[in-house]
This record gives C-alpha cells, sequence and structure tokens, in this order.
C-alpha cells in the first residue's frame, strides 16, 4: 500500500517540530517558560491595581472604587491589559501545544509528559486573571465598552470577545474557588482525559498469523471489502474496549462529574447551555438544527438500505456502514494526496491551494500510524511561530484523502487569522467545523464527476457515509451525551449502564436500518471528545458545520469568481462575529429550520441517486459477503 512513509522524513509520515523548540530541555522553549511566568505575574498585578482602584504610586480614595472613575480609569487601560493577555495566550498556547503534539505522536514519552504538566501548572495563574479581568469587565456597561473601542482599534477588534467575557463574569465563582478548580483540573478532569488517550493508543489487538494491531489499525479494517474481515475486526475491537471498559468508565464519570459540578456552581442551566456560550449559538439555533436533523432520519435510513440491497444483506451491522461500494479510488501515497489537494483547491482559490505545499515541504503534518500514537485526527495552531500542525492516521484510501482535505481546512482557516491578536481569533467550533468541511466538499464536488460510473457511484456513496455519520451517528452522541450528563448529576455510571446509553441512542438514530445486535456498545470508549471537560456536546457543531458548509457552495455556485474572496472574508471574521452574523451576510438564518432542512434536501438528491444507480450495473456489487 503506498502510504510514502518509508524513510519517515517531514513531509512524508512524520512532522517536524524544531521550527517551534528543538526540544523541551532547549533554552528556547525555557526561555519562553520563564518570560510566560514573567508576564503572568506582571498581568496580575496590573489588573490587581485596576480592580482596586489604584493608580500606579497612588491609593485611591474610597469614592474612587466604584462608578465613573472606576470606568474610565478601566477603559483607559483597558488595550494595554488586553494585549497583555493576548501575549500571555499565545505564549501559553504555543507551549502547550508544542508539548502535546510530542505526547500525542507517542504517549509512552514521559519527557513530553513531564513538560507538558509543567506547561499546565501555568493554567493556574492564567485563569486567575480571566477571573479579574470579568470582575472588571462586569462593573462596565455596554455604552462604556463602545466607548473604550472607539478608543482603540485592538478594543474594537476584540469587543465580541470583550462582551462575551463580561457576560461570563455572571457564570464564575470567586478567585478562590477558580483558582481551585483550575488547580484541580490537571490532576482531575485532565489526567482522565490523558488516560482515555493513554489506554486507546496503547491497546494492541490479537490478530490473524499471531500478529497485533493497534486499535487505529483495527478500526481502519471497518472500511475492508470483505465482510468477514469486517466483522472479525468488530468483534476485536469490541473485546479490546471491553478489556479497559472499566478504567474508560471511571474515567469518564471522572470527567462528566467534574463537568456538571462545575457547571452548576457557576450558574449555567446545564452544560449544553454553557456549549451553546462557547459557540456563540442560540439554543433557537440548535433547536431548528436537531429538528431538521431528526426529521431527515427516514432519508438517511433509505440511503443504508440500500446499501444493505447492494451488499447482499437483509440489514447492515455496524461494522457494515464504512463498507466500499462501487469501485473504490487506488490508495495512494501522501504526497501524491496533497497534490490531489492543491490541484481541487486551486481550481476554487489559487490562494489556498498555494498553501498546500507548504504542509508537506515544512513538515507539518504526522500522518503515520504508528504504536503510542493516539487515534483520529486534528489540526493544532502555533500561534507564535504562525504555524499550524496536522495530525491523522492516513491509509491511502479516499476516507483518509478526505480526512486529510478536512484537516488542510482548519490549517487554512487559522493560517487567515495568524496576524490577529488571540482575542480576535478565537472562533466557535461550529465556524471550525464549517471551515474543515467546506474544503471536504470541495474535494467530492470535484472527484464525483471524474472516473468510471463505479468510482463515481463510490465517491457518492462515501459523501452518503460520511453525512451518515455526522447526522445520524452525530445525533446519537448527541442523544447519548445529553442521557448521560442527566445520569451522571444523579451519580456515577457502571460500564454496562454507559452500553446501554450508547445502544439506546443508536436504536432511536439509525432505526431499523441497523441490526440491534450488531451495533457499537462502546462509541463512548472510542470517541474521544466525550474527555474534554472544556468541551462539552463537541458533536453537533459538525453537523452545523456540514450544513453550513454545503450553503456556502450554493453560495459558490451562485457568484463564481467572485466568491472565494468572499469565503476568506467570512473566514477572517470568524472570531470577531458571531455565527448567526456570519450566516446573514450569505442570507442565511441558523434559527430558521428551513435553511438546514434545504442542505439536508441536497442529501436527498444524493440519495436518490445513489438508488437509481444501484440496478443499472449489478456488476458493481461489492464482494464483501
Amino acid at each position: 500500500m503506498p502510504t510514502g512513509f518509508a524513510d519517515h522524513q517531514p513531509g512524508q509520515g512524520r512532522w517536524q517540530l524544531d521550527s517551534i523548540y528543538p526540544g523541551p530541555a532547549s533554552e528556547a522553549f525555557q526561555g519562553d517558560l520563564a518570560e510566560l511566568d514573567r508576564r503572568l505575574g506582571e498581568l496580575r498585578q496590573t489588573l490587581e491595581r485596576q480592580i482596586r482602584g489604584e493608580q500606579r504610586g497612588e491609593r485611591p480614595r474610597a469614592e474612587q472604587l466604584e462608578g465613573e472613575y472606576f470606568r474610565d480609569r478601566f477603559c483607559r487601560e483597558l488595550p494595554e491589559v488586553l494585549s497583555g493577555i493576548d501575549t500571555l495566550k499565545d505564549l501559553y498556547e504555543q507551549l502547550e501545544h508544542y508539548c502535546y503534539a510530542l505526547y500525542s505522536t507517542d504517549t509512552t514519552d514521559e519527557a513530553a509528559l513531564k513538560a507538558l504538566s509543567a506547561v499546565t501548572e501555568r493554567s493556574v495563574p492564567l485563569a486567575e486573571i480571566g477571573v479579574r479581568l470579568r470582575q472588571g469587565l462586569a462593573r462596565l456597561s455596554s455604552g462604556d465598552l463602545a466607548e473604550a473601542a472607539r478608543e482603540s482599534s485592538l478594543v474594537e477588534g476584540s469587543l465580541l470577545f470583550l462582551q462575551e467575557e463580561r457576560d461570563l463574569a455572571a457564570h464564575q465563582m470567586s478567585l478562590a474557588e477558580e483558582s481551585l478548580a483550575a488547580e484541580l483540573a490537571r490532576p482531575g478532569a485532565d489526567a482522565w482525559s490523558r488516560l482515555q488517550e493513554s489506554l486507546a493508543s496503547s491497546l494492541r489487538i490479537p490478530w490473524e498469523e499471531g500478529r497485533e494491531l493497534t486499535m487505529v489499525e483495527v478500526r481502519n479494517r471497518a472500511s475492508d471489502p470483505e465482510r468477514g474481515v469486517r466483522r472479525r475486526a468488530w468483534e476485536a475491537e469490541c473485546r479490546a474496549w471491553q478489556s479497559v471498559e472499566i478504567p474508560l468508565a471511571c474515567a469518564l464519570n471522572g470527567v462528566k462529574g467534574a463537568t456538571s459540578a462545575l457547571d452548576t456552581r457557576r450558574g449555567w442551566q446545564d452544560t449544553l447551555e454553557r456549549s451553546l456560550h462557547q459557540n456563540r449559538l442560540s439554543r433557537k439555533s440548535l433547536e431548528a438544527l436537531v429538528t431538521a436533523m431528526r426529521s431527515s432520519l427516514p432519508l438517511f435510513r433509505r440511503y443504508l438500505r440500500a446499501k444493505a440491497s447492494l451488499l447482499g444483506v437483509g440489514n447492515l451491522a455496524f461494522y457494515d456502514l464504512a463498507a466500499p461500494v462501487g469501485t473504490p479510488p487506488d490508495r495512494i501515497s501522501l504526497p501524491d494526496a496533497l497534490e490531489q489537494l492543491r490541484e481541487i483547491f486551486t481550481a476554487f482559490d489559487p490562494e489556498l491551494g498555494n498553501f498546500i505545499p507548504e504542509l508537506q515541504e515544512k513538515g507539518w503534518i504526522d500522518a503515520e500510524p504508528r504504536a503510542g500514537k493516539v487515534d483520529g485526527a486534528w489540526c493544532m495552531d502555533f500561534p507564535l511561530a504562525r504555524e499550524s500542525r496536522i495530525l491523522t492516521n492516513f491509509d491511502g484510501t479516499w476516507n483518509s484523502l478526505s480526512t486529510l482535505a478536512h484537516e488542510a481546512g482548519h490549517a487554512w482557516h487559522s493560517r487567515l487569522l495568524s496576524d490577529l491578536p488571540s482575542s480576535q481569533r478565537g472562533y466557535p467550533m461550529v465556524l471550525a467545523e464549517t471551515a474543515s468541511i467546506f474544503c471536504e466538499h470541495l474535494l467530492f464536488e470535484a472527484a464525483r464527476s471524474r472516473g468510471t460510473p463505479g468510482e463515481r457511484l463510490c465517491i457518492v456513496e462515501q459523501f452518503l457515509q460520511s453525512t451518515t455519520q455526522i447526522i445520524v451517528d452525530i445525533l446519537s452522541r448527541f442523544e447519548f451525551e445529553s442521557a448521560l450528563m442527566a445520569e451522571r448529576a444523579r451519580g456515577e455510571l457502571s460500564p454496562a449502564a454507559l452500553k446501554e446509553l450508547m445502544l439506546t441512542a443508536q436504536k432511536r438514530t439509525y432505526g431499523d436500518a441497523l441490526k440491534e445486535e450488531e451495533l457499537h456498545p462502546y462509541m463512548w470508549a472510542v470517541k474521544s471528545h466525550y474527555y474534554r471537560a472544556d468541551l462539552a456536546f463537541y458533536n453537533y457543531p459538525y453537523a452545523f458545520g456540514q450544513l453550513f458548509a454545503m450553503a456556502l457552495f450554493r453560495q459558490l455556485r451562485r457568484q463564481g469568481a467572485s466568491f472565494p474572496a468572499v469565503y476568506r472574508d467570512l473566514l477572517r471574521e470568524s472570531g470577531r462575529l458571531s455565527p448567526a452574523a456570519i450566516a446573514s451576510r450569505t442570507g442565511a438564518d441558523p434559527e430558521d429550520q428551513a435553511f438546514w432542512d434545504e442542505a439536508l434536501g441536497e442529501i436527498g438528491d444524493l440519495v436518490a441517486v445513489f438508488e437509481s444507480a444501484l440496478p443499472a450495473d449489478p456488476s458493481l456489487q461489492s464482494p464483501s459477503v
């Protein structure tokens, strides 16, 4: 299988991190860590002085602690404080992301874990600075912030961030409590999260001829053309998860227990309310999206039944979801995959196309699956270096190519914002996933018109397979997490209870299109998203991104050559405007279910294309049974 990993050189299978730091013990890394400490101390003193109402070297009179005097002085010094916070966040993010990049590709690397722990110790004073900033902002009115924005371009550009921080003052505990929460997160929820990653990446699963496979390698066999191989892989995977279900259940209970307790103490209605705030999304928008998703389930079940018919089975099992249909494209190497993306993206926007070779030439991709490396794929930014890194587990298949397009979309999004301060780069996950899935859609639209009829059928089916994951499976994850949070508030859940919640959610969404006895009871163990205390409900953003990306593609069809500049501007503003404001620039309203229904209708058109192709050429039937 051509993957291009033979020599393990940057640009082939493994990334390079030397342009960030030569190592955790290097002078550059230790120097930035010391600089972070220095700036943390300085900014903490500045904010303490402001809250006390002091001028430099002068104690305040009692009447100066409140009212117009405080507001005027706080607003006057706000640009300096904001600039300091931006620098602090960039330093912290650069250091933390570097350590996590080392750890994620080798979870047995003790030096990386030690360095990561050292950096995250600084999250406590960083959290204290956030508390003090919000305390000050809470004493300002909207008019005060507007006046400060007129006096400072930095404040003006960061107004959404500042307004949100002011609103968060109503959802924070005392300074002492928030400091304790930040300190306990490291040996608590964060440690539980690392346990899940460590267990998943270190599992060795017995396979044929005495071989042992990693979890990534076993899960990759879900797309094998032979049904017997897929079934054995599913069975082996479930046995492997069963062997670690107790520590994983403890980890999930630990993360969700901490999340539930803190969200309650901070005055959130529920964890979902906090998630919506993080995504700058109204509950009405989410309700419109989820209602549209539920209404579309019969459509996706039609597709799954058609696929079952083509595969020659009565009902699909969970391990059939990724089964190939038609004639799969030949497997390709990583360099060839990047060249294909460059060509396709250039046809849309030469600036985007020209960005792709950098990923390979600068060694920004770690693509090689190997022992100790975490599963999945993600993109991470290094703000001071203005670079990104992409982790994926590339195996040369179409799905790997699509994943690469997705992560390249994240990297491009970051590139467009790389010269902005941190307070203007903080885009929500719903817009992050829009940018990444839009690049996936560019790949799909280009590929669906190429090749033989069998290859085109395969590409359409791969798209339907992907959207089934993003609509149906994501809905099952959303329902599972909703039930999990409700149950966890009442007590801990056993592995059996977690499996039952997972199966119930899958039955509700997949319905009779999948065999009830061959679902996946351990998806709660598979998905690391569940183990992140900072990003609860990291599921519906994918559905938002899929359907909004399709809406943007409709805009591309209407506007043609003028759209790439519009699209770049939308991404550029994604940290300074809400998703609703971004959507309104395209004439869309995320609170209107009809907006979501329109994109789902396009998927319905492709289901009809898939169904009509099935009887036309019986020779296209997959040799899986």
